[in-house]
């Protein structure tokens, strides 16, 4: 048990490259740790231009599989990261083109969008005020446009750099900081000074999501090599 947890530890501190390289020699159960690692960003991306989030979920599992198909055109230009989140663009896009609806925000009613408030000895009263903080933070995001609400999704949810933001998008970084400083003007002052502090933790993808997906994943590239 403790050569297996030293083991799983280890395999947790390779860097993105050394995962890739391994999943490319073969070892296809190592792509897990890339989607674990990035389940939370791609995530944010995605539901950020997708209202509805069980279909978010399933746009995550497109964009994994298409990043692993493609993974050995993945030439290092940029982070793993931002190529991946550049697929998970391009993939809840092309989702909200087909389906051609943009749910009005008050029907999104999923209850794994709200926050856990984990008890830190707060009163009730404090962690009810806190979720609705949060709540109304994520109701105010979404109902941006989507070109802002997705700029303030990377750079204040998901806390990218400047440039990581902007490579991730594929514009400037002086367009990036345009975009988010009209969608920062769009969102109410109190709204920002009761929750802005808590931002980072808006749009969580809780474990037992990150769990499902990652099972998922691993199973339709399974699926895949079986065919080939």
């Amino acid at each position: 048990m403790g050569l297996a947890k030293d083991l799983a530890m280890c395999q947790q501190e390779w860097p993105d490259e050394e995962v890739i390289r391994r999943v490319l020699d073969g070892d296809t159960p190592a792509y897990e740790l890339l989607v674990r690692r990035y389940n939370q960003r791609v995530y944010r991306i995605i539901r950020s231009i997708l209202h509805d989030d069980s279909e978010a979920e399933d746009v995550m599992q497109e964009a994994y599989v298409r990043a692993y198909q493609h993974l050995a055109e993945f030439e290092g230009r940029s982070s793993f990261s931002t190529w991946l989140g550049r697929i998970a663009i391009h993939e809840a896009i092309a989702r909200s083109e087909r389906s051609r609806r943009f749910e009005p925000i008050e029907s999104s009613t999923d209850s794994t969008v709200g926050m856990v408030v984990r008890d830190h000895g707060m009163s009730p009263e404090q962690k009810a005020a806190i979720s609705e903080a949060r709540s109304l933070l994520e109701q105010a995001i979404l109902a941006l446009p989507v070109q802002y609400r997705t700029a303030l999704v990377l750079r204040d949810v998901d806390e990218m750099s400047t440039a990581e933001a902007a490579a991730t998008l594929e514009i400037s970084e002086e367009a990036l900081k345009v975009r988010l400083h009209r969608a920062r003007a769009m969102l109410r002052k109190q709204l920002y000074a009761i929750s802005g502090a808590t931002s980072s933790t808006a749009f969580q993808f809780h474990a037992s999501r990150c769990d499902r997906v990652a099972r998922i994943v691993l199973d339709r590239i399974a699926a895949l090599q079986a065919t080939n």
